[in-house]
């Protein structure tokens, strides 16, 4: 991309969790940054709070004369401030395009793939403390989806929903697996998303990948390949008031890297975080690493306790079959652990386009749960389909309610505006990318 890096910088859709993140970063830089939002949100009064100016709701008084506007990928041609921006000739970018410009002065350390990115980030960026970090959720350790540092290095979560982490400037590039997922961005062509990954790769000098994938593992780029199921070994999970720890031991290439200890539970865990350490061996001491792994303390919405008592309540982000079958198999070591006798999985399926391209696998990858409630499509905007969740999961027996509310350390089922039952011991544990979240923390 040809133009300067701007002074002032607007955001149409400042509230969302990718857009906030640059204008986070921006503003450590120096940049004047002002943005926008349909409505009042968490991220928005954040944003407030260290000096941001953001107008409610949409208007073409948000901005003055800033040199960029840059619109999250919601935002419509026919939005008012993009109109204004077109009147007044200012430059205007999704974030998408937006990200070359940004990070092209950057050492970039690149995460993508279909799972556990958010995970490995926020790993790494426990591990790289004098780094910026950029991720698509929130870190526990910071508080935030940004660590905003006046630094050339920058840990950041790539995207490949919309093909964005071709534009990220990676110096290293760590890939978790590349399951099929997204597939509307590559018009329902394998060979397309695939090469979309390979490229991804073939940008970065440094290369990080998960070898037992079945794609990544047939690349003949070199890369330095993890192979989870010979190189990370001995592990095992511990509680800290009910917090989850999981130590494993690091072999890579026949070379004894000793043991980490990482918050969390589940052989995924092992994998992110391993992931991590090898992407920085050249330039990080071992026992640095070993030392600042343990910053990591885990994300919200991932594994995310937010209740200890008769009932444990967790959120989970996990919105696709492969997430939700790894998350219930590390639930099961964290059940021996805290010796709670069922499990029930509350799941809110997120967009019908989701559902109908895995729907044998969503049927499948709940067996183990005592109890599973279903409640009604997060669509995302999307066209409403005919799924018979009733039939296809009448071998769970399950609960279909509309709705859930805290109260205290139990959840009350709702239907029709009733309360049909309640969970008030065990482990629930809520499956979801949409606003069941809120629901499990008291929220509407």
């Amino acid at each position: 991309m040809s133009i300067k890096m701007p002074q002032s910088v607007h955001f149409i859709g400042i509230g969302g969790i990718g857009i906030s993140a640059l204008a986070r970063f921006l503003y450590a830089q120096g940049i004047e940054v002002s943005g926008s939002d349909i409505a009042e949100g968490a991220m928005t009064k954040e944003l407030k709070k260290i000096g941001i100016k953001v107008t409610i709701p949409h208007s073409i008084q948000s901005f003055k004369d800033p040199e960029l506007v840059i619109h999250s990928a919601i935002i419509k041609e026919d939005n008012i401030e993009i109109q204004e921006a077109k009147k007044r000739g200012i430059k205007i970018l999704s974030r998408k395009e937006a990200l070359s410009l940004i990070l092209r002065e950057k050492q970039v350390y690149a995460v993508a793939g279909a799972h556990g990115k958010s995970t490995t980030t926020a790993i790494l960026s426990a591990i790289l403390q004098d780094c910026s970090a950029l991720i698509g959720a929130e870190s526990k350790e910071f508080h935030s989806n940004t660590r905003a540092l006046k630094s050339e290095k920058v840990v950041f979560e790539a995207d490949e929903s919309d093909k964005s982490f071709l534009n990220c400037n990676p110096y290293c590039a760590i890939v978790t697996n590349a399951e099929p997922e997204h597939m509307e961005a590559y018009g329902h062509n394998l060979k397309m998303f695939y090469q979309a990954y390979e490229d991804f790769l073939g940008l970065a000098k440094r290369r990080v990948i998960n070898a037992e994938d079945s794609f990544l593992g047939g690349l003949e780029l070199e890369c330095v390949r993890l192979y989870p199921s010979k190189e990370i070994c001995e592990i095992e999970y511990s509680l800290c008031n009910n917090q989850p720890t999981t130590r494993f031991r690091l072999f890579h290439n026949q070379q004894d890297y000793g043991y980490f200890e990482v918050y969390g539970i589940g052989e995924h865990i092992a994998l992110d975080a391993s992931l991590a350490i090898l992407s920085v061996l050249d330039s990080v001491d071992l026992e640095t690493i070993r030392k600042n792994i343990k910053n990591f303390v885990g994300i919200k919405k991932r594994f995310d306790v937010l209740e200890i008592g008769n009932c444990i309540i967790i959120d989970d982000y996990a919105h696709h079959p492969t997430e939700i079958r790894t998350t219930l198999q590390a639930l099961k070591k964290y059940q021996e652990l805290t010796k709670k006798n069922k499990i029930c999985a509350i799941w809110q399926p997120h967009k019908y386009s989701r559902i109908c391209d895995n729907l044998e696998d969503f049927v499948e990858c709940f067996r183990g749960v005592d109890e599973l409630v279903i409640l009604p499509v997060y669509s995302v905007g999307e066209t409403k389909r005919e799924i018979d969740f009733s039939w296809l999961f009448k071998s769970y027996s399950p609960i279909f309610a509309d709705r859930i509310q805290r109260d205290g350390n139990s959840l009350i089922l709702y239907k029709n505006q009733q309360p049909i039952s309640k969970i008030q011991e065990g482990i629930a544990i809520g499956f979801n990318a949409g606003n069941l979240t809120y629901q499990l923390r008291g929220g509407i």
